[in-house]
């Protein structure tokens, strides 16, 4: 796993955009298109401002995304679905994607995802941390070993008062709380991995990842078994982590 530390939420936001196209153009210079994995919420807005206005071909490629809320309507200004489509589907000329609807039945959903997904590799996962260090929205003790491909799952409070203290609800009478989620053995399924987690809020969850080994008690801890994942941090993400750490990770 390697650490980026970047000077600024707009650098976090440049680098890993330009990451993530360059990865993508030699995966559709290599095989002619290219399958991505997209995650959301308030940590991933300094990426798509950037990511949009990419270079790429964009009819060559295909998007999922990691996950949405079981019963949301893909018009809840909360909904993973309204997310990406307002901030990504419509500002790129997109080949295929493929966006859950959390008002279907979730098994039924999960088939269809799964079928879409067994077809080829997802060429480039772009995948958030929370801040209790969840990786998609697989909570702590994160099951390391489920070989599905997406599950439902029901949401820790932590997690929970993540999506309250974003602005997505107000309080957690009014969140969901379960949700279809990529399970953490799929999402290693990606040849490579960029993980954009910039804010404050995030810092303990940065520190807890690259300062611990393996663990499902900070899920985030399994990238540091990926071939190729790379996180990306804000000087307020970073803010404590060590010397020795940073230089560690940093490649």
């Amino acid at each position: 796993m390697k650490l980026i530390n970047c000077k600024s939420q707009k650098e976090l936001g440049l680098l890993s955009a330009k990451h993530a196209a360059e990865l993508i153009n030699q995966a559709i210079a290599e095989k002619g298109s290219a399958r991505i994995l997209l995650s959301t919420g308030a940590s991933q807005f300094p990426f798509f401002e950037e990511f949009v206005n990419c270079y790429i071909d964009w009819s060559k490629v295909e998007m999922f995304h990691l996950d949405e809320y079981v019963g949301i309507s893909k018009d809840h200004p909360a909904s993973f679905n309204c997310y990406l489509t307002n901030r990504f589907v419509k500002k790129v000329p997109l080949g295929k994607y493929h966006l859950i609807d959390g008002t279907k039945n979730p098994e039924e959903t999960i088939a269809e995802l799964t079928k879409l997904l067994d077809e080829s590799p997802i060429d480039v996962g772009l995948i958030g941390i929370g801040e209790n260090a969840h990786i998609a929205f697989n909570d702590p003790p994160a099951d390391f070993d489920d070989t599905s491909a997406y599950k439902v799952v029901t949401l820790a409070d932590r997690c929970l008062q993540q999506q309250i203290g974003e602005g997505w609800f107000k309080d957690k009478d009014e969140c969901f709380k379960q949700a279809i989620s990529m399970t953490c053995h799929r999402i290693m399924q990606s040849k490579h991995i960029i993980s954009v987690v910039p804010y404050a809020i995030k810092a303990e969850a940065i520190y807890n990842t690259f300062d611990n080994d393996v663990t499902p008690h900070i899920p985030a801890t399994l990238l540091k078994k990926h071939a190729d994942a790379t996180v990306y941090v804000d000087p307020d993400s970073a803010s404590l982590l060590t010397e020795e750490l940073i230089k560690k990770y940093t490649k």
